[in-house]
């Protein structure tokens, strides 16, 4: 623990306020401003911690681009759009986006883009890409244009509360310190009311855990109000479970490994599953319709993504197509990407269903 300064800090608050919840330490873990895993760093290719679907293939942001584009021409063509990505990485996805509608008149001229993204590290990878660009901190304050909008593996990186079932009912899971280390523990008072858990774990066994974020909740909500009062669709892709269950997703990945989320904080990417039957609660909470959410896979497919690799192919080197094959595996295979990860669909409320969840 000498060695992390993050950890350091962490342990003298726990010393001097008692242990803190599994959702603060994660919030602490990924977004502390000096010591916060995404502040300090590009988490992401060979010499991060993972890969998005973003870098992997330009496909994944052309078909995301054209089923935006798409939404756009069923609402009117509006004339002035905001363009949103939440938690943006390197701009990759956005560069790919922007590429794709330029093939539709008058969408490009329309559009202006707005980041949400609270990593100094990230945002000036961003300005080389994508350098019109307008940044916020949170999504409240974007402005009130219909918003057209894509959030690829953010949602997963929000702090989550867990609870576990006990004999006394359900408690919820801190973080304390054990000598040196930090370690996951329960808080002596069980909660008084279990009314934020989803119907679907209440009757979790004794020892089963409750995973829920209301920071998940919270934005998908707003998002969906938003969508609501001006117009435009949104895309939400992520690794999770269609169906809430209980369980404990809570993982750490450093150099493309799993690693013990409560070991190095600040060196290592946090996350948890996302609980797609809780967004879409959320969206229809502000107002607005969801679709889905349908695997990754099937979601592609069904938007074309096999016929944009084989025109890619056709001028390729076979190296290049070799890498245009074993991309498209990577994004749509069952056994890959193309299962585990999931897309949910957000339209005003009336619209017609969207591509790609039929």
């Amino acid at each position: 623990m000498t060695e992390n300064a993050l950890a350091r800090h962490i342990a003298r608050l726990i010393q001097e306020t008692g242990p803190i919840p599994l959702s603060h330490y994660m919030a602490l873990a990924l977004g502390h401003p000096r010591y916060g895993y995404y502040m300090t760093r590009d988490p992401l290719g060979a010499k991060g911690d993972f890969t998005t679907a973003p870098e992997i293939s330009q496909m994944f942001g052309e078909m995301l681009g054209l089923w935006l584009a798409d939404q756009w021409l069923q609402q009117g063509a509006p004339r002035h759009f905001a363009l949103a990505e939440l938690g943006p990485g390197r701009g990759t996805l956005m560069t790919d986006i922007l590429r794709a509608i330029r093939s539709v008149p008058g969408m490009s001229e329309a559009s202006e883009v707005h980041f949400i993204e609270t990593s100094p590290v990230l945002r000036e990878m961003q300005k080389v890409r994508v350098p019109d660009a307008t940044w916020h901190e949170r999504i409240d304050t974007l402005p009130r244009l219909p918003l057209f909008l894509v959030a690829n593996e953010f949602f997963d990186a929000l702090p989550v509360t867990q609870y576990q079932r006990t004999d006394r009912g359900w408690c919820e899971r801190y973080v304390a310190l054990e000598g040196e280390r930090l370690i996951p523990v329960l808080a002596p008072i069980p909660l008084a009311n279990d009314a934020a858990l989803p119907p679907a774990m209440k009757n979790a066994a004794e020892g089963e855990i409750a995973e829920i974020s209301p920071a998940s909740t919270s934005i998908a909500e707003e998002m969906a109000a938003h969508i609501a009062a001006e117009g435009g669709a949104a895309l939400v892709i992520d690794y999770g479970h269609a169906k809430s269950a209980p369980g404990d997703t809570l993982q750490a990945m450093k150099n493309h490994a799993y690693a013990d989320p409560f070991a190095e904080p600040g060196m290592a990417d946090i996350t948890a599953h996302v609980d797609f039957e809780m967004l879409v609660k959320a969206v229809r909470g502000g107002n607005a319709q969801a679709h889905g959410p349908v695997e990754q896979g099937a979601f592609l497919t069904a938007l074309g993504i096999d016929g944009r690799a084989e025109a890619l192919s056709r001028n390729a080197t076979a190296s290049q197509r070799h890498d245009i094959e074993t991309a498209l595996q990577r994004l749509t295979g069952r056994d890959e990407m193309g299962s585990l990860f999931k897309v949910l669909g957000i339209t005003p409320r009336g619209s017609a269903l969207p591509a790609g969840f039929a």
